[in-house]
């Protein structure tokens, strides 16, 4: 089992860990270093458990509100996927009605008359120009 030295608010500390996991140490004690330097930094010069103690309940109350957060986003997606599920179950919506208006008969044959008479009066003209 190898054996790790780690640093954390300025004293030294020799300990055990599993092989592979040296990384895994040296990143929980560099994030422990972090608090404890931070209370070094606040209050002083603390007996070695008092510093460990507080350091700990640092990241301990960080890591509570991380978990709050964690839960809420997974609540967040499970209704997400939810609504996604049934959405997708649902049937489609009907098609939307639309309406067009009929132009009446009288209107059309009242046009066609017009149009009649334009293509007459402009035959008249060419005969006349030409």
């Amino acid at each position: 089992m190898p054996e790790v030295e780690i640093t954390i608010g300025g004293r030294s500390f020799e300990v055990a860990c599993a092989a592979g996991e040296e990384h895994y140490l040296q990143s929980a004690a560099k994030m422990l270093d972090i608090e404890a330097s931070a209370l070094a930094g606040q209050i002083g010069r603390l007996p070695e458990a008092r510093m460990l103690l507080m350091a700990g309940l640092m990241l301990a109350d960080k890591t509570a509100g991380l978990e709050d957060r964690l839960r809420e986003a997974e609540d967040r997606i499970a209704a997400l996927t939810e609504q996604t599920r049934e959405m997708g179950a649902a049937p489609p919506p009907e098609p939307e009605r639309i309406e067009v208006p009929v132009v009446p008969q009288s209107v059309t044959d009242t046009l066609s008359e017009v149009a009649a008479r334009a293509e007459s009066l402009a035959e008249e003209l060419e005969q006349k120009v030409g």
